[in-house]
């Protein structure tokens, strides 16, 4: 693998660059303890050696997070723990992962409020809409306008804006009348509100939208890089990718163009790689710039945890850092790998699979 800081060849395992003494995720991560798994049309949890802990039984799951795993259990959803016992009932129209301690949930009055690992309603199902915890915050609705309440459902930010997505390095976007800014975790305005498209803060700086040309602004809400490009996205491990007349490269945080806008397309860099369309094909490049791995897959991902997800006439697999396939080239859908399993559909089916390629499903 190579070091996202300064693009030092290191082992996979590495926690630590050896060159710049950055700290770092290993790429090999454990599967986790307990595996969605599928048979037939019902889902339940198997271990790593495919052994089954939570007998198949419920319509749709989703994986452990935080110690509890979301179930659908006759239209209704609710939470188990890991062994199989119901922590908090199957009552619920709709829920979502545990976040930080609590889960949103929509009670029986079409309402959103948020329950605790024990089942207990901690914040009450009053409000339009709410989105999971981030750094301490959550998003909701009131009257169709957006705001901010902390853990114990404080209200943090009056529900005054337009629009709002979550924390992020402690600022979050806001659209208020048509214009986005950045406000604090106080609720007060750190980067005012006068661009026309904002995203958010990510290494230090954030992508701003200032008469249709993107740029980036610096928490204080200075002009760290000038808005001259078409398009931009996110800074991850220190560039950005930048599009100028339909061609995409990519820049450091001082704005100095890093590798040029020669591709048709490009994603994020991830783990030392990122994703570019170069002649209708697509490939990964390394933060010099060179091509480390050919332009010859219909379509790819970034890479999660050493592997990633590329297309071939129309089926989806996943190659590893060298470009080797590491898992074949055969699903209908795949998502990115997270805590050692990924989405796949087969067959019309969902299932999972771990960073091996052992399939969790039967029937």
């Amino acid at each position: 693998m190579l070091c996202p800081s300064c693009g030092k060849t290191i082992p996979d395992d590495s926690t630590v660059c050896s060159g710049c003494g950055a700290k770092l995720a290993s790429g090999k991560k454990k599967v986790a303890a307990l595996i969605p798994y599928r048979k037939g049309r019902k889902w339940g949890f198997c271990d790593r050696d495919r052994k089954m802990v939570v007998l198949v039984g419920y319509d749709s799951v989703r994986p452990f997070r935080e110690g509890l795993a979301r179930v659908d259990l006759n239209g209704k959803w609710g939470f188990i723990d890991i062994k199989g016992n119901m922590a908090v009932p199957a009552i619920y129209d709709g829920a979502d992962d545990f976040c930080e301690g609590l889960a949103r949930v929509i009670g029986l009055n079409d309402q959103w409020g948020f329950v605790d690992t024990t089942g207990t309603m901690a914040i009450p199902a009053v409000y339009d809409g709410a989105l999971p915890f981030k750094e301490g915050l959550a998003r909701v609705n009131l009257n169709g306008k957006w705001g901010f309440i902390d853990i114990k459902g404080n209200m943090a930010a009056a529900t005054i804006y337009t629009d709002t997505l979550p924390f992020r390095e402690g600022l979050a976007r806001v659209n208020l009348n048509g214009k986005w800014g950045f406000i604090d975790i106080k609720g007060n305005i750190a980067v005012p509100a006068i661009y026309d498209g904002a995203d958010d803060f990510c290494e230090g700086l954030a992508r701003v939208d200032l008469n249709d040309k993107w740029g980036f602004v610096d928490a204080k809400g200075t002009m760290a890089i000038p808005a001259v490009y078409d398009e931009a996205d996110d800074f991850c491990e220190g560039l950005a990718r930048v599009d100028l007349n339909d061609k995409w490269g990519f820049v450091d945080a001082k704005g100095t163009m890093a590798i040029p806008t020669v591709y048709d397309g490009a994603d994020d860099f991830c783990e030392g790689f990122a994703p570019v369309e170069f002649n209708g094909k697509w490939g990964f490049i390394d933060a010099k710039g060179d091509m480390v791995i050919p332009a010859v897959y219909d379509d790819a991902g970034d890479f999660c945890e050493g592997l990633a997800r590329v297309n071939l006439n129309g089926k989806w697999g996943f190659i590893d850092t060298k470009g080797n396939v590491a898992i074949p080239v055969i699903y209908e859908r795949a998502e990115d790998f997270c805590e050692g399993l990924a989405s796949v559909d087969v067959k019309g089916e969902c299932g999972y699979i771990d960073i091996k390629g052992t399939q969790y499903w039967e029937g």
